[in-house]
Parts: C-alpha cells; structure tokens; sequence
C-alpha cells in the first residue's frame, strides 16, 4: 500500500479483531509458569503506536501481561550500552534452530550461547549488565529503563511471577549452572538468575509496550521524548536480531509471514517494529508449538499485509 495513503490504523485493528474472535482461546498457555497458566486464553489486546505520535488499540490492550522474553529486547539494549560490541565475544548472534531453553547446543558449543534472545543467551547479558552491581540496582536499572521509554512510571514488576520463575525455573538453573562450569558467567549463579526472572516478571500492558519499543522504529531515537536512545547503527542491529532470532526456533516462519522485526515472550506477547513507521504490541495467551502466541502472530500477518509494512515490501 502507498505511503501516500493514510491509513486508518483503528479500523484495520478492529477488522483483525473481528476476524479472530471466533477463534480466541487457541494455542496452550505457558503452563509451567503457575500464574501463567491462570491467564484466561481468551484474553486478545493489540496496539499500534506510530512514531508521529498515533495511537491505535483494540480488545484488551490496556490490561498489563507478563512481558517474558520481551523484555531481553530492553536488557540487550543495556548490555550494549555498558559494553558495546564486546559482549559478541560471549553470546553469538546467529539464529539457534532449537528450542530456547535446550541445553543440548549449549553444550555442543561450549557453553556459548547462539544468540541473545534464547535462554542461556538472556542469562549471559544478565550477568553482563551485573558487572559493578548488585542484583537489586540491576533490576530496579531495567525497570527504570522501561518506564523511561514507555513514558509510564506505572510499570512494575508482577512478583508472584518473579516468586514462581524462581520457585520453579529448573531449566534455566541448569543452563546458568552449565555456563558457570564452562566459565562464561563472572557473578554468582542465583544473582545472575534473580536479574534474568525479575527483568521477566515485568508486567506491562500492549500500549506501553508498543510505547517502548518506538526507539526501535525511529532510528535510535525516542520520539515520545526526542532523546537518542541508541545509535541508529545499533538500533538497526538490535532490529536485525529480532528479525533473525526473535521467535527462537519459528523466527524463520514468522519473518516468513510477517516480515518485520519482532520479539515474542511466553507470556503471550509479542513486540514488532515497523521501521520508519510504528512499533506494535499483541497479547494473546495461547501458544503455538514453538512458544509464540498462536493468534498474535497471526494478528501481525494480517496487520503487515493490510498496512504493506513488511520490511520486504508490500
């Protein structure tokens, strides 16, 4: 579609809200989590924020979900203010064709991560972004950084989420521990692990997030406050990993699909970044056999194709 178009963003939003309620509810939340599986998975919320300042939202896109692995979009972001292209040396950036909590790959490669945005890669730029602190200042820092950038000092961190990640995050204990084994971690396995499940824990709703994300669709910078986030080189690579790694082992089908940068979490959401256009929240529960939510990326499928923002053209 033109650019030379206006597009009405509230109806498009509304007719894919439409199109997909009959079929809410589908997919399986992440029930390993317990307050997780709680979650009603009928719930749907979309949101649409441009980078001149519109915003479009539909279903229950002012009701605050567990971001997940959204947020390792934000702690990247850090790690490479801290320490700039040096954490390369210790997290890879390629896509990890498995799961995103398998340890068996770590182990094949020796305990170095394939990419930021799995597990054992967020662990690792947990403990990156340590370095000189203690746990709580980290993640106090983390939640400062998103309410920064959403605009909104009404973001917090849900802690019956961060209680029972910690209650019962096995998995990621275990790859923190093998990490630790291999000498990839500098901190202490359990400060490394309460940064990575409070940064997590963090509740937010589609608004705020889409909020958040702008810097990433404006070239570094934010336009809610006009300050430089980020370079726009680094913006345009954190952009390029969402691309490529964003959705763990279905990254692949969904720049298929959508064609645009994204982020998904288990909690149900999913960040994406129209370049040069928009930043867009979905939140639907139920999860696809990959782990990302089964009705939100279809959401963005039909969003990239009645906007033609797909970053592989229209």
């Amino acid at each position: 579609m033109p650019d030379t178009q206006p597009l009405d963003l509230q109806a498009i939003l509304q007719e894919i809200h439409a199109k997909l309620e009959p079929r809410l509810g589908e997919g399986k939340v992440a029930d390993y989590i317990p307050p997780l599986a709680r979650i009603d998975p009928r719930k749907f919320g979309m949101a649409v924020v441009t980078i001149d300042g519109q915003t479009a939202m539909v279903g229950d896109a002012l009701e605050p979900f567990s971001i997940q692995s959204i947020s390792k979009v934000f702690t990247l972001t850090l790690a490479l203010g801290k320490h700039g292209e040096n954490i390369w040396k210790r997290v890879g950036r390629e896509p990890s064709g498995s799961a995103f909590n398998s340890i068996v790959q770590l182990e094949q490669e020796g305990g170095k991560p394939r990419n930021p945005f799995i597990n054992a890669g967020a662990i690792t730029i947990s403990d990156l972004i340590l370095a000189g602190h203690t746990p709580r200042e980290v993640i106090g820092e983390i939640v400062r950084f998103m309410r920064y950038l959403a605009n909104d000092d009404e973001i917090v961190i849900d802690p019956a989420v961060a209680r029972s990640e910690e209650a019962t995050g096995f998995r990621n204990a275990a790859l923190a521990n093998f990490m630790r084994a291999f000498g990839r971690l500098d901190h202490p396995v359990e400060h490394v692990l309460g940064v990575y499940f409070h940064h997590c824990a963090i509740a937010m709703n589609c608004v705020q997030l889409a909020r958040a994300g702008l810097f990433l669709a404006n070239a570094g910078v934010a336009p809610l406050s006009g300050h430089t986030v980020v370079s726009r080189e680094r913006a345009k690579r954190i952009n390029a990993l969402m691309l490529t790694c964003g959705h763990y082992d279905g990254s692949g089908d969904f720049a298929y699909h959508v064609g645009l940068p994204g982020k998904s979490g288990v909690g149900g959401g999913i960040l994406v970044v129209a370049p040069g256009k928009a930043s867009i929240a979905v939140w639907s529960p139920g999860l696809n056999q990959n782990g990302n939510s089964l009705l939100g990326s279809l959401a963005l499928d039909m969003l990239a194709h009645r906007t033609g923002w797909s970053v592989f053209g229209a």
